[in-house]
């Protein structure tokens, strides 16, 4: 009876998985905050695409981690960069049957672990940054991603990225915006995930958790520079600007189940003080439920495969 009335409901189609593929090394490595999640090597990575097109998983975020890294992250724009290989990998692999989708930022890629160029002064240059955002975003399009996701909370950068992409000849590819990406404790775990430089925060350029109109501000201005879908990240501490958002637009909304959510539900598992299983589906359909068509999770291809199951 639960079941037949239930009023929000997953399918396997609304999840992507976020992976991590990194230069160098011979086989995946266990990210230690994150248990049951590596960083791939480009084989494993395509092995964990396959599985993700049999679990009927919709997607898949890829971010590449490199050997070398410099102050303006020069890897990131390399078409015989990292990131650049695992998008021909996956879509040689799987071809049109996942949507795939990468992180376009350059925290992976700086010395320094900011999202952007800085300036003499060790401030993000915010249209310095745009500048090599546009052109991440051509070779990336040139690798064969179909959507972009851009991470970096830099102003104007989906109407710059947008524009380099049309220029290039790619109208197709489309722009998943980071529209609200908070200032998180939440994110620790990712730290590790991506081999991180960064000393310090991001408060100058990611939003303040105190503040919810900020986001719906940030929601206009994406859509108008020609968003052609939207995100919040975190998920779990932001739903109610989750619903705000997804009752303000007609485009498709996505949240992101972040490392330390991640981490924080594995760890309680570990200990024996929740249900495993039970809590990583509630929290999903909380996700679900206030309003996120699409949800980037670690746990993407095991749901996937329970939801099949049943």
């Amino acid at each position: 009876m639960r079941r037949m009335v239930a009023e929000t409901r997953l399918h396997p189609a609304d999840l992507i998985l976020p992976a991590f593929v990194r230069e160098g090394i011979s086989g995946p490595a266990p990210i230690n905050a994150m248990p049951g999640v590596v960083q791939h090597t480009r084989d494993t990575l395509r092995k964990a695409a396959a599985e993700a097109v049999a679990a009927g998983v919709g997607g898949i975020m890829l971010f590449g981690l490199p050997l070398v890294k410099d102050a303006v992250g020069s890897q990131g724009t390399d078409p015989d960069g990292i990131l650049q290989k695992a998008i021909r990998d996956v879509r040689a692999e799987v071809g049109d049957d996942l949507v795939v989708m990468s992180d376009l930022c350059l925290d992976e890629y700086t010395d320094h672990g900011h999202c952007g160029v800085l300036d003499s002064q060790g401030r993000v240059d915010n249209d310095a940054t745009l500048e090599r955002y546009a052109e991440m975003a051509r070779v990336q399009a040139d690798a064969g991603v179909h959507v972009v996701g851009p991470s970096g909370m830099m102003d104007g950068q989906v109407r710059v990225i947008r524009q380099a992409l049309d220029a290039a000849g790619h109208q197709d590819v489309s722009i998943l915006a980071y529209t609200a990406k908070y200032a998180s404790a939440f994110y620790g775990p990712f730290r590790e995930a991506v081999n991180s430089s960064l000393k310090g925060d991001r408060k100058t350029y990611q939003q303040d958790p105190a503040n919810a109109r900020e986001s719906l501000r940030e929601l206009a201005l994406d859509l108008a520079e020609g968003a052609d879908m939207v995100m919040v990240k975190p998920a779990l501490p932001y739903l109610d600007i989750l619903r705000q958002v997804a009752d303000a637009v007609d485009v498709p909304v996505a949240a992101y189940q972040i490392s330390g959510e991640y981490a924080t539900v594995e760890a309680a598992a570990a200990n024996g003080w929740i249900d495993r299983d039970a809590a990583i589906m509630e929290t999903l359909l909380g996700i679900r439920r206030a309003g996120a068509g699409m949800i980037l999770t670690y746990w993407a291809t095991e749901v996937a495969g329970w939801l099949r199951g049943r």
